[in-house]
């Protein structure tokens, strides 16, 4: 399968030239390290810790075993797997061999998902752990894809007791590392929040970009990184490229259910940490039920794939973490975030500046080749050494995410302060449409979290005939708070909320359904209250004074 790429020669010359691309590859620059360190800690999870010595030797006998099964440069090769060590070394295996590494593939997934993904991007091998996703009670992905002509390898990973893939033989095809760091390499999909996942074409040099650029930012040479997404994730995938820029250790998420992450972190003496907001809320729900006051060595945590709610930024500073608050996507990567020494006021309201080699400019919702004024809300377009190099087999999507000027558009809203720090303040789609009036949910989500009984908050429409959309609420309230609609309601209003964005109906949940990265899933909330799962009661502000 030929795969059209954006990648052309004045991009090649000019990112080349600044030194945001190279000719090392994610694999050499793990080979790198594991000569000049080969006993330096590269990655750990909970059974296993690998130098880089150990982890360069476990990439060489999965790529010369893949090559021996006929899987040829250019070939794609799922990986299915909880956050373990195969999953990163299935990665530096993959670029070392010049294959195309498809690891968007989640626990939530059911073996029929995973089989057509592994149809749609025609994936010759698959690296997966028998009994892993959600109905592998039921069905099996091996028996699935037996009869798939075109699946050359089939590998069953087993339980993580003994070294990552040491029941491999010792390399015996002596196949040169691929030089190239421009060719594809990394195919995940896109969360699917908003649409159908696309399917999303990067290089070693589009991942390695923002990477640098954020160890050099952060000072992460030799950190002790630790990612609460899974590698199947795109910000667990970064923080892997980000821990290897660094030469830094990788500490993976793999704990039991009500394992304690502080225990965790303080052992593994954790500096950096990378997650979504939900982790964040889940670690500080922690620390104040332990009445803790520090997180360790914890020094960083990189709040990303949502937009990070002011309240839980500040509650972390409290705590001595230095929040960096970010912004990108699965096609730009982690261009965007605040910096160590920024001011607290910066870190809690913005997502900082864009990274050396990206730009960042805002244009109108309605004309996207025109740009707004400066502070001006508009649709948030990017272009630089980590943007996709295009979406995989569709020519007309890849061609429709850009303006005419060549500026990728993010469907985020936001605007440009006069220091530059981007401010976002939703998505296009997401924008609720009452009486003709656009409402930002993120605001009114932002708002929630800042009363003390308020765990996580989803701002939604439910259709209305008159209205067109009204807004809905739903909450998760923290332990032992009481569920008070009125009391939320008048927080809203002595918050700022206007009157015509104020929630006309609540709903207290257990649980808000999240996408297997740890993204709110609005769409499911509207989809159960269209079912009749959900039945959303009708709130009302009477007292207080909303403005109008």
């Amino acid at each position: 399968m030929t795969l059209l790429t954006l990648l052309n020669a004045p991009n090649l010359a000019a990112y080349t030239a600044a030194g945001f691309w190279g000719e090392e590859t994610i694999y050499r620059l793990a080979a790198r390290h594991a000569r000049s360190r080969r006993d330096a800690f590269a990655l750990r999870d909970r059974d296993r810790r690998l130098s880089y010595a150990e982890l360069v030797a476990a990439a060489d006998r999965l790529a010369a075993h893949l090559a021996g099964c006929g899987v040829r440069a250019g070939q794609r090769v799922a990986v299915w797997l909880p956050s373990r060590a195969e999953a990163a070394i299935a990665l530096i295996a993959c670029s070392r061999n010049g294959y195309i590494c498809c690891p968007s593939l989640h626990r939530d997934h059911r073996v029929g998902d995973v089989a057509g993904l592994v149809d749609r991007t025609r994936a010759v091998a698959l690296i997966a752990q028998p009994g892993y996703g959600a109905d592998a009670d039921r069905h099996d992905i091996f028996t699935d894809l037996a009869g798939r002509d075109f699946i050359r390898c089939l590998w069953r990973i087993g339980p993580a007791d003994g070294a990552p893939f040491d029941d491999l033989p010792a390399p015996g095809l002596n196949i040169e590392p691929s030089g190239d760091a421009n060719q594809v390499m990394y195919l995940p999909f896109t969360s699917g929040t908003t649409g159908e996942p696309k399917g999303v074409l990067h290089s070693d040099n589009t991942l390695l970009a923002t990477a640098r650029a954020m160890v050099q930012d952060w000072r992460l040479e030799r950190a002790v990184l630790y990612t609460l997404s899974p590698l199947s994730h795109n910000l667990g995938l970064g923080a892997l490229i980000t821990a290897l820029a660094g030469g830094g250790e990788l500490i993976l998420h793999d704990l039991p259910r009500g394992a304690s992450l502080l225990s965790r972190l303080e052992e593994t003496g954790t500096e950096f940490l990378f997650g979504v907001p939900t982790h964040a809320i889940d670690l500080l729900s922690e620390l104040r039920a332990r009445g803790a006051q520090r997180v360790g060595d914890v020094r960083g945590f990189r709040i990303s794939g949502a937009a990070a709610p002011r309240a839980v930024v500040a509650e972390l500073m409290q705590y001595g973490i230095v929040p960096q608050t970010g912004y990108g996507m699965t096609e730009t990567c982690s261009h965007q975030y605040t910096l160590p020494d920024d001011p607290p006021e910066r870190i809690v309201e913005t997502c900082g500046r864009a990274c050396a080699g990206y730009d960042v400019r805002i244009w109108r919702q309605d004309d996207p080749d025109t740009e707004v004024a400066q502070g001006e809300i508009g649709e948030i377009g990017g272009r630089g050494a980590s943007l996709m190099l295009g979406y995989f087999g569709d020519q007309r999507a890849t061609e429709a995410a850009f303006n005419s000027h060549g500026w990728f558009m993010t469907g985020d809203l936001g605007w440009l302060d006069e220091a530059g720090y981007l401010h976002i303040t939703g998505r296009k789609k997401d924008i609720i449409v009452r009486g003709g009036r656009n409402i930002h949910p993120a605001r009114i989500e932002a708002l929630a979290l800042q009363h003390d009984a308020v765990e996580k908050a989803a701002a939604f429409p439910i259709a209305d005939a008159r209205l067109g959309e009204r807004v809905c609420l739903a909450m998760m309230i923290r332990p032992g708070a009481p569920a008070d609609a009125k009391a939320i309601l008048g927080h809203l209003a002595d918050a700022g909320l206007l009157r015509y964005e104020m929630p006309e109906f609540i709903l207290f949940l257990s649980e808000l359904p999240v996408t297997p990265s740890g993204k709110l899933l609005k769409r499911e909330l509207v989809r159960r209250v269209v079912a009749g799962e959900l039945e959303p009661v009708p709130a009302r502000l009477t007292s207080g004074t909303a403005a109008d």
